[in-house]
Formats: structure tokens, sequence, C-alpha cells
């Protein structure tokens, strides 16, 4: 398994390899000391958290620089692509803090690719071969192993031209040809052994209908769009470092002048308990073992963004990760300490009760109730506070109440004292307990001298807990979410990865009681929920069914239990 990078130290503000490369290249006066960017995706799914870190160095170069970012969508593939697709990538762009400068689409050069296709065949570069694509395949021979030449190699121009134009036409069907370049069949880079750069796909595209049923492949349309575009700075993943000399060889047919676009690879994001392959993705989606691309267990950028997550969580976990020319497996440990950093800074403390038992307070006067302040966040002077509203009976977490307690535990048990968060100090008198021996209410008696603010005569207690009145809580639904995977790196092992699956990534809990600060919040609206963790409000929610979704725990409890 690849090394795991697993640090909180603050990340480094060095340059990375990318912004070396793009300062040397300013320096030299190379494009005219231009910097344009791109991001490519292709529309055929939802971007996840590995698209984020290309969004922010393709957009971030331009920005730092002063130059431009335009999206591009690589449509070249109509069977997999769908306009949904297009709108939630934008969205997440936008989501993560950055907007670009065009919208421009592969589609949008089909015919320059088209017309260069031919002059490639015109040139001799390029022939019409007929062969099936298991014979290409088994022709290509190995890495130490020089390819055969198709027998279609040396086909005559004029016929190579017309075949073309009939592949665009309709009258072949899909597979029975396809356009490749002639490039060299003994070369050491098995992308030169006369790769395919046009194949037939009979599907209307989501843009152009049915005007072409030719479509380049990814390898001849990325380059030369770049070119057409006027990119300076093409980033893209590790993968595509093999593809990089096919990339300037085609670049090296189409350029007329001193502006090449020059490609850069750097190291994937990949994270553990996660996959990202679009394909697996899709399979979850499809076969419903999750409840949508957006669902909060998903690495899809729109399911971060509905489980709670910042743009800036994710703008710190990449800063720290940053870019090499290594690829690697981050530990999602880190990924979750960023948000909780982020949010530990920003968001209001509420109560929230997630397992509730009622505690009766008996020498509390029946009837009255008092207001308490809440700080809202102790880590900012300036959030304020808000109130509470404090009753004779009130619910704590069941878990803060023990009958026969071990002698470390500091929280509620007959003859213990604790303090009630933001009110007084309580003692425990003893429960009731149902039939089945079920603990349903809690005793304790309260000192009014021990309000919160005032003087405590010095008596100090061990434990705090927290509470919400019976008086004016509301019941809620709170899903706790986990991590989708049991195992670290579910990629690498042998087993169906449906089989990796946590049985326990979402815990859906009812009838969990909430202060009524919370009554007003909307979808999105991010709080911590003291002494459990970070939540936020999800689209689900309702008047009269509020939604909670656990962004993450105050603690990586996650790590506490693989130690065990």
């Amino acid at each position: 398994m690849s090394d795991i990078n697993l640090t909180t130290e603050e990340p480094k503000r060095s340059l990375n390899f990318i912004e070396v490369a793009v300062e040397n290249d300013l320096k030299e006066g190379k494009n005219d000391s231009r910097v344009q960017t791109r991001f490519p995706p292709e529309p055929n799914g939802y971007l996840h958290i590995g698209h984020a870190k290309a969004i922010c160095i393709d957009f971030g170069i331009a920005q730092k620089y002063g130059g431009i970012c335009n999206l591009r969508f690589d449509d070249t593939n109509p069977v997999k692509e769908d306009v949904e697709y297009v709108d939630s990538i934008k969205e997440d762009i936008q989501w993560l803090g950055y907007d670009w400068a065009n919208v421009y689409y592969a589609s949008d050069y089909f015919t320059q690719l088209w017309e260069f296709a031919v002059q490639l065949i015109k040139e001799g570069k390029a022939y019409i071969d007929e062969q099936s694509a298991e014979d290409i395949a088994k022709q290509k021979g190995t890495p130490t192993q020089a390819g055969q030449n198709s027998p279609y190699r040396d086909r005559p121009i004029e016929e190579n031209l017309d075949l073309f134009a009939k592949m665009n036409e309709g009258y072949f069907e899909e597979g029975s040809m396809v356009l490749r370049a002639k490039i060299d069949m003994a070369s050491s880079n098995m992308h030169f052994r006369d790769p395919i750069i046009y194949r037939i796909i009979n599907h209307p595209h989501h843009r152009t209908g049915k005007t072409w049923q030719a479509y380049p492949m990814y390898d001849f349309a990325h380059g030369q769009c770049d070119y057409f575009e006027g990119v300076t700075h093409s980033l893209c993943t590790l993968e595509f470092d093999v593809h990089r000399p096919l990339y300037d060889w085609f670049i090296d047919q189409l350029k007329t002048d001193d502006y090449r676009p020059r490609q850069y690879e750097f190291n994937r994001l990949n994270l553990t308990y996660t996959v990202m392959s679009k394909r697996k993705l899709l399979q979850l989606v499809k076969e419903n073992l999750v409840n949508g691309w957006d669902d909060p267990r998903m690495p899809t950028i729109c399911g971060f963004r509905r489980r709670g997550f910042t743009p800036e969580s994710i703008h710190n976990f990449i800063d720290r990760i940053g870019y090499t020319k290594y690829d690697g497996i981050n530990d999602i440990g880190l990924l979750e300490y960023a948000v909780r950093e982020d949010l530990n800074k920003k968001v209001t403390r509420v109560s929230a009760i997630l397992d509730p038992v009622k505690l009766i307070i008996t020498n509390y006067p029946e009837g009255e109730t008092e207001i308490m302040e809440a700080h809202n966040n102790p880590e900012d002077e300036n959030s304020g506070s808000h109130n509470v509203l404090f009753s004779r009976e009130l619910f704590i977490e069941r878990d803060d109440f023990m009958e026969d307690a071990p002698k470390k535990y500091f929280r509620l048990t007959p003859g213990n004292e604790v303090r009630l968060k933001n009110a007084y100090i309580v003692k425990c008198t003893g429960c009731k307990k149902d039939d089945a021996g079920n603990v349903v209410e809690v005793y304790a008696e309260y000192d009014s001298q021990t309000k919160s603010g005032m003087p405590e005569s010095g008596r100090k207690v061990k434990g705090t807990i927290h509470w919400v009145s019976t008086n004016d809580c509301f019941d809620a639904e709170v899903r706790l979410y986990d991590r989708l995977f049991i195992v670290e790196n579910p990629s690498e092992d042998e087993r169906d990865f449906k089989e990796l699956l946590n049985p326990d990534s979402l815990k859906v809990l009812r009838g969990c009681k909430m202060e009524a600060y919370l009554k007003n919040a909307v979808a999105g609206d991010k709080f911590q929920f003291q002494r459990t963790g970070y939540f936020c409000v999800d689209k689900d929610s309702t008047l009269d069914n509020m939604v909670f979704n656990r962004t993450v725990s105050l603690k990586d409890s996650w790590a506490k239990a693989k130690d065990k």
C-alpha cells in the first residue's frame, strides 16, 4: 500500500513545482508571458474530491499569476454525457469559490478537429483501419516487443479521405472502422503505436444532436482544444505523464508559430476508506447502495457540501497535502481535521440530545422557568450569545447517567454532582425504571447559589453535561454519517468493493431533542452540538421534521476504535 499522509501541521507556503514552472515561463517570456489554464471535466458524472484538487490548481494558478482559467467540457463521448452533469459541475466550481473566464466545450472545436484529422490524412500521417478492436490491440505489441503494422496502414490517401467522410455520414456501424494516426509501431512509448484518433458513435450528442457520427478520442481532442483555445499551461494528473509525448506530437503537427501549450502532471488525490472511480461511484448510485450522488457518504463535492463541509476546509486540506510528482494515499482523518478546525472557529454551539432521558430537578419550583445565557462560540469573542430556557424538567443524554458507575465516572450517578452547562450544579438523587429495567427518569436537586456566573463558595465539580428544557425543545431526525468502507484502501482490496461497504456508515436517530434556538435554522446551516460533533441542516428538512447531518465528530473516534 502507498504511504498514508496524516499531518496536522500548517501547510507549507513554498512554491510547488507547477508554480516554479509557471514563474520560469514568465521570466523567459514564453507565450507572450501569458498564463492561461483550463479545467476540462467530462460531463459524465458528478465531481469528486479529487477533481477539487484539479480545480484549485487550475483556477488558483490563473488567479495567482493574473491569467485566466476557462471551463471546458470534454464532451467527446455522447453515450455517457448529460446536461445534468454540466449543471452540477458549474455549481461545484462556484461553491469552491471560483469562476471561469469562459465556458467552452470540446464540441465547439469538432469542425477544427475534423479539419486537422483531414490534414493528417492528406499528409500521409493518418489512415482508416477496418480491423476489430481485438486485432488492433494484439498488433500493438508489448513495451519490450515492437508492434505489427496494420494491413490497412498504407491505404491510399484518397481512399482514406472517402472512408473518413463516410464514417461521419452513417454509412458504417460502430466498431467497423477507426481513424489511426500513423506514427511508429516500434516506438518504446506504446501511445505512439498508431493511436486511434476517431471512432464511430451512433448516438445523439447533447449539444450537436446527430450532426456528428465520428467522434475524436480524448488524446486527440485534448491537446488540440488547448491549442485552439490559447492554453499555456495544461495541468493534469500523473496518469497522463506517458501521454505527454503524444500530446506534444499532435501540437507539433498543428502549430504554425512559437505559441504552444505545455502539459504538466501532478499527483492525484486519493483518500483512505474511499473509492474515486467514477464507474464504482455510478454503480453505488444506480444500485441504491447510497442515496444519490449527493449522499453525504459519497466523496463527491456535492456530497461533502450536503454533509456540512465548507469550501475553506477543502482548500485547507488540499494546501496541506500539496502538489507533487508522486502518487500516494491521504488519510481521510486529515480532511476531517481540516473541517473540524474550520467549523470550530465559525459555528454556534447548541444543545441537542440524541438519546434523551428525562431529568427532573425535584427541588426546583414547579411551573417556574428562567432564561440562561449561552455563548455562541468561545473561539470568537464577537460571536455573541443566545438565550436558552431552563425549567424543572429537562432532557439529558442517556449516557450521562449511570446507576452503578465506575470510580472515574464524573457524570450523573446517585450522590454525584455535575454542572448543567450555562446553569446550575445539581446532585443526583436516584432514578425511575420501567418494568423492563430501563431508566425513564433521573432525579436531582439543584443548588440555587451555583448559577453560572455566580460565586460557587469555592466548590468545584469535575463533570459538565448539556441539556434542553422539556418546555420548548422540539423533536428532530439526526443522521450519523461515517466512512463508507471498512478498509483503508478498498481500491487495492481483491474482494468486490461492495463487500467492503461499512454497514454502520449511516445511523438514523429519530426523536432527538433540540433546543428552541434551532427552530429557525435552514438547509445548510452549521452548528456544533455540544460534546457530540458538528452538524448541518439537511435539504430533506421540513417544517414538521427537521433533519440534521453529522459532518464529523468532535474527535477522531474511528482511529480510537481501530486501535483497540
